[in-house]
């Protein structure tokens, strides 16, 4: 072992330490016993063993790192500064509100790939970064994920522990920093290195345990690891919160707690400066990978071949769609819950196996690797039915603080999936995916809308959800017929309209079957297909509210808490505009679709009796 490299290393460890209890005291918060905790292994990582440009963090080529363990942000932060890519003074300006050195990593930073901090997430997305690496850029760049000790208690880190054995991950290293101490008290395996290692064995990982402050046995892991042949690397450190502040070094109660500014942080600072700072100053990241930049072909998507009054589900729609925008564009993956026979997104698994993930049952997972293939520049769509997707809503939330380019795909929503019963209906999404900053919410009704929010929402800087449904509905619109986001589509009007609806989805049919009831005895309805939920088109429902004497009746398969009528509500709140809302305002339960829909109020014959109420009224 090279004595001056290991001196080396240990001395930037020391400095990444000071600069932590440094940043964490100017701030008055943060979590620098936590960075104590990971100097070396950092320190080992970024002036060692990754491969990357420290002037261009982005670069395709570069090793990725994933500080999972959010809240050690500070010797992110820290590394980054020492390897030149920002002066060191920057790091005093910690959490301050004009700073994007914030107190969990997010990509407002250019060497940050996926925002963390919300525990137990990173993993899924470094297996997102190495599968890019491995199966499409096809570029050699490894992924290292630090994880901390009490995080390994989620189950979203084994999930990505199974995914990643079966896709044969050998480009990515999970590094877990045990510290023994959680948040309010010790750890629950404490550090029982033996039983961590044995879990991810049990995973299918090469695992190994190491004295997380040796810098030796760290550059003996990480060699270990770089020859581990098609399975994922798991290096288990062993390590003490508060490392090498005598005051603070493995003692609980010092979690997010800074030194005190003066004596204390003074103290913590000599500690450290006792343990050596100096042979580090000529540490320089290894030189970065060298290989064929990777390539992607883009070309216009062909238009469908649908019939106005074909019978398509928009969900089947949805599977055509994305082969059509595989055809046209090869940075297009997708991924799936093993759902992919009900989705449809089995469709582009036969016509393109290479860019199709099956994530399996795990959807929290699901959502992480996609986020993680997002962040290298793939246009991903992740589907399953709309109820397991909200098992995943923190990932999704996590995803939205990542500024990611997600697009997420939810089947079976509402009452009208019939028979399978309320587990399976997706009837809270709409208020779910709503609430993520930034976010778009596709409704499309029929398979040529559906055609357009797919190609729409690979197009959109942000988080897209695409709300598709089970039961077979008629085409209704032209193939060339245009779509915009935040565009609603006019589908019935008259000069003597009296009340505008307001849906989307299945209920959309049964709108049109209850005009076609009311015009019979001269009452005309005026119908809007919202195509966005989210951004609402809020122009042209003024515009229908004033020539329908400002009555307006949505009409949802949803829960009405978050759905179509309280966005719409929400559109017009500082209008006199009245607005109603039918949507489904019980627990439902089991039975035929039209019987549902018949029983919960939103099927044709129950817009009627409502339209008849409020225009004779």
């Amino acid at each position: 072992m090279n004595t001056e490299l290991v001196n080396a290393l240990q001395a930037k460890a020391n400095v990444l330490r000071i600069h932590s209890i440094r940043a964490t005291s100017a701030a008055g918060s943060g979590h620098p016993t936590t960075c104590l905790s990971c100097a070396e292994i950092v320190a080992t990582l970024f002036f060692h063993v990754m491969r990357y440009d420290p002037k261009n963090p982005q670069h395709p080529l570069n090793d990725r790192f994933v500080l999972s363990k959010g809240h050690a942000a500070p010797i992110l932060y820290a590394a980054w500064a020492e390897a030149g890519l920002f002066p060191v003074e920057k790091l005093l300006t910690l959490r301050r509100i004009d700073s994007d050195l914030e107190g969990h990593p997010t990509p407002r930073l250019p060497f940050v790939d996926v925002a963390t901090g919300s525990l137990g997430q990173g993993l899924g997305a470094g297996v997102g970064l190495a599968l890019n690496s491995k199966y499409l850029d096809k570029t050699g760049y490894r992924t290292y994920v630090l994880l901390g000790d009490g995080e390994v208690a989620e189950g979203a880190v084994w999930e990505a522990a199974e995914l990643a054995s079966y896709y044969k991950l050998d480009n990515l290293v999970a590094i877990v920093d045990v510290n023994r101490l959680g948040q309010s008290q010790a750890t629950m395996l404490e550090h029982r290195l033996d039983v961590y290692k044995a879990r991810f064995e049990a995973f299918g990982w090469n695992a190994v345990t190491v004295e997380g402050h040796s810098v030796s046995e760290l550059l003996n892991a990480f060699e270990l690891a770089k020859s581990s042949s098609e399975k994922p690397f798991a290096i288990i450190a062993k390590t003490l919160k508060g490392k090498g502040v005598s005051f603070a070094e493995d003692k609980d109660g010092w979690h997010g707690k800074p030194f005190k500014k003066g004596e204390e942080e003074q103290q913590a600072i000599a500690d450290i400066e006792k343990c050596g700072i100096v042979g580090g100053e000529n540490l320089a990241p290894p030189s970065p990978i060298v290989a064929e930049l990777p390539k992607f072909e883009k070309k216009p998507m062909e238009k469908p071949a649908y019939r106005v009054g074909d019978m398509v589900a928009t969900r089947e729609a949805y599977g055509e769609a994305l082969v059509r925008l595989g055809a046209a564009d090869s940075r297009v993956v997708v991924l799936d819950g093993d759902t992919k026979n009900s989705t449809y997104s089995e469709k582009f698994l036969k016509a393109y196996p290479d860019r199709f993930f099956e994530g399996f049952i795990a959807e929290q997972n699901v959502i992480s690797m996609a986020t993680g293939l997002a962040a290298r520049g793939k246009i991903v769509f992740a589907s399953s039915f709309a109820v397991f997707l909200s098992r995943g809503f923190d990932q999704v939330r996590m995803a939205g603080i990542s500024q990611s380019n997600l697009n997420l795909c939810g089947s079976h929503v509402g009452v009208s999936i019939g028979e399978d019963g309320p587990s399976q209906m997706g009837l809270e999404d709409l208020a779910l995916f709503r609430a993520i900053p930034n976010s778009v919410v596709f409704y499309p009704s029929d398979a040529v809308a559906t055609e357009n929010a797919v190609a729409l929402a690979a197009e959109y800087n942000g988080i897209a959800y695409i709300r598709t449904s089970r039961p077979k509905t008629p085409v209704i619109y032209a193939n060339d017929e245009k779509f915009e986001i935040g565009k609603a589509k006019l589908v019935r009007k008259s000069t003597q309209d009296q009340i505008t609806i307001v849906t989307g989805g299945v209920t959309l049919f049964e709108a049109l079957k209850a005009a076609d009831a009311l015009q019979k005895d001269g009452i005309s309805v005026r119908i809007v297909d919202l195509f966005t939920v989210k951004p609402v088109d809020r122009e042209t429902l003024l515009e229908c509210a004033q020539a329908t004497k400002k009555l307006i009746l949505t009409v949802e398969d949803h829960y009405p808490e978050g759905g179509i009528g309280e966005a719409v509500m929400a559109a017009l709140a500082d209008t006199d505009i009245k607005v109603v809302s039918l949507a489904v305002r019980e627990l439902p339960r089991s039975g035929k679709p039209e019987e549902l829909l018949a029983r919960y109020g939103i099927d044709a014959a129950a817009i009627e009796r409502r339209v008849r109420e409020l225009v004779q009224g």
